[in-house]
Order: C-alpha cells, then structure tokens, then sequence
C-alpha cells in the first residue's frame, strides 16, 4: 500500500523554505522614453514633436521616416501613405509611469483630431513606449494573450527584445518594429542609457532596499548634471 505519510525530505525541504528571507526590492533601472508619430500630414507631425517637446523635454534621438503598413487596418481613420518616426526624448524615466505616458498621449490626440480641421477621424497617432537595456516595450489600449494590464485600460507590451547582441522581435511584433531602421534606433538608446549608467555610477548595480524609481532618477539626474 502507498503511504500517505509524507517524507522527511518533504519536511526538511519545507522547513528549509520557511527560513528563507523574503525576496529584496531591487534596482529598477531608468528607461528612455520615446514615442513613435504615425501620420500622412507633415503639419501633424510637426505638431506632434513639438507637443511632445513641449512636455517632455528635447528631442535626443530619432528614426528616419518609414513607410507605416498594418495591413489596412487603419485606413479608414488615418488615410493612405502613412509615415512613422520614432523619437527619443531627454532625461532618463521611471518604467513605472508607462501608463500615465498613454494616457497623456491619447488627449493629446484628440485634441489635434478636434482642432486641425483634416478629413480624417484620426489624422495622427502617438505611441509611446520605452527603451530598456534588455527591452523595447510599447503601450497599448488593445488587449491580447502576450500584453500585460497596468491600470485605466493601459496594457503594456514587450515588442523588441535585445538578445545576443541582436534585438530580436516576437509573432506579435507590428512590422514597422521588425525592420533594420526601429533595430537601429533601439540600439542608439540602447547606448545612450548605458552611457548614461555608467555617468551617475550605477551601471550593473543591485542595489538593495524598497527605494522607489522616481526618487532615485531625481537624485541620479541631480548627480549626472554635476558630472556635465
């Protein structure tokens, strides 16, 4: 007969686990913030970077302009022959606040809609995400099987991911992000967070301790403008 005696294994191994320290609150890395302008008007985009700048701080880093598909799916609001530009802004972000960064993001669209006096329903789009060492994540309003909520309907999505030296994307990655000219923008703010790790001294660091982002990344960016 089977015995329904546990064994001593059992109980050393559970035991043992009972001793353990509760995991420690990590470092959480700054990110670079960036956001991708998708529109066929040139006003629009215009308006669109200066907007962003205007809240965000100066334009670092940009992609050359590429041709936008999504297999019609936009067509009816947006037109034909849309363009996309990633851009990078200043200063180093808290990943925490990907939310709120959507959020602003989608009033701000429909603000120009409201305003600009084009004949389509949305004649611009912004899509803002970050830049990580290990990843590019983008947020999105859509749900589906391999994004993750955040909160006010904001879901967060991992499109590109730096593997081998390579950045790598996924079965659900758009096809804009899969072509040379997103893999070379990631890997120019790729570098521009490592150089920026590495100016405040926190490069491949653990540090220890509930410390929340925001009030590192003020102390960090006090410390960097000491350094310039």
């Amino acid at each position: 007969m089977w015995s329904c005696v546990p064994s001593v294994s059992i109980f050393a191994q559970s035991t043992e686990w009972e001793t353990q320290p509760l995991a420690e609150v990590q470092l959480v890395e700054p990110v670079v913030r960036f956001c991708g302008v998708i529109t066929r008007h040139d006003e629009a985009q215009q308006w669109a970077i200066d907007h962003l700048t205007k809240h965000w701080g100066d334009p670092v880093l940009s992609s050359p302009p590429i041709p936008f598909e999504a297999g019609g799916y936009y067509r009816a609001s947006m037109g034909e022959n849309l363009i996309k530009t990633l851009v990078a802004f200043e200063g180093f972000q808290d990943p925490g606040e990907l939310a709120d960064w959507k959020i602003a993001t989608n009033h701000w669209e429909s603000q120009y809609a409201s305003t600009a006096g084009h004949s389509e329903s949305r004649p611009i789009n912004l899509d803002p995400g970050y830049m990580s060492q290990a990843k590019l994540v983008l947020a999105t309003t859509k749900d589906r099987d391999h994004r993750i909520y955040l909160r006010n309907g904001i879901f967060a999505e991992v499109t590109l991911t730096y593997v081998r030296k390579v950045w790598e994307h996924h079965r659900w990655s758009y096809p804009t992000y899969r072509g040379e000219e997103v893999s070379a923008f990631a890997q120019q703010c790729r570098q521009h967070l490592r150089s920026h790790l590495k100016a405040i001294q926190t490069f491949r660091q653990r540090e220890k301790g509930v410390v929340p982002t925001s009030e590192r990344l003020k102390k960090n960016q006090a410390s960097d403008s000491s350094i310039q």
